[in-house]
């Protein structure tokens, strides 16, 4: 039995397996591939912030923003289950990818979305989701995003501390340079556009952070 509030040990995670899970590249907003190759001159980024399905439409929502899709990373077993994720024994978060097109829109802005529409104090969990695959992270894909995410968590911060909302305390966001994103499930990919009425625990603190 797993913790669901601690991240296991790679020695003690699941060994997973070779074969990636079988997805369609094609994101049924719009319209683009989600898988490489991308197009030249666009950009990636990994984010965190809970359940995975709203945290992707936060994304897909942006203007220069050329292709999403949620998968698995900062863990340790290789082609992880949704199963297994939620189990506790991978290591990994769910997170969303974002492909950026970085003349229409800068990484900072991506950033600002991060912020606020999540609550980053809260550890291993966001609301009612309870597990290590729920908490805050950004992962980065150069020493400019990492540069600037660890900037970003120290103006958030000093905007929770200026807010006077009280019972906040500090943002536990982990920020790491981005290990293998691994695609989850097709039914996973944009799934509040294939179910409308679907879970959303997505929820900010009403705090704007200082872009």
């Amino acid at each position: 039995m797993f913790e669901k509030t601690k991240k296991v040990s790679e020695k003690n995670a699941l060994k997973g397996r070779a074969e990636a899970l079988k997805i369609i590249s094609s994101h049924s907003v719009l319209g683009s591939v989600i898988t490489p190759p991308f197009a030249e001159g666009l950009e990636l980024a990994e984010f965190g912030l809970g359940c995975f399905w709203g945290a992707e439409r936060k994304f897909w929502q942006l203007e220069g923003v050329v292709s999403t899709a949620v998968g698995y990373s900062s863990g340790y077993t290789p082609n992880p289950t949704y199963e297994e994720v939620c189990s506790g024994s991978t290591g990994h978060n769910e997170v969303v990818r974002v492909v950026f097109d970085p003349r229409v829109i800068a990484y900072a802005s991506l950033l600002a979305v991060f912020w606020e529409s999540h609550n980053p104090t809260q550890g291993m969990q966001q609301g009612g989701d309870i597990g290590t695959q729920y908490r805050s992270g950004i992962y980065t894909h150069s020493e400019h995003q990492q540069t600037l995410a660890m900037a970003s968590l120290e103006l958030f911060q000093d905007a929770l501390k200026e807010s006077g909302v009280s019972g906040i305390g500090s943002i536990t966001t982990e920020i790491q340079l981005a290990q293998p994103f691994y695609y989850a499930e097709e039914y996973h990919q944009q799934y509040l556009a294939k179910n409308p009425g679907g879970y959303c625990g997505l929820g900010g603190l009403g705090i704007t952070y200082p872009l």
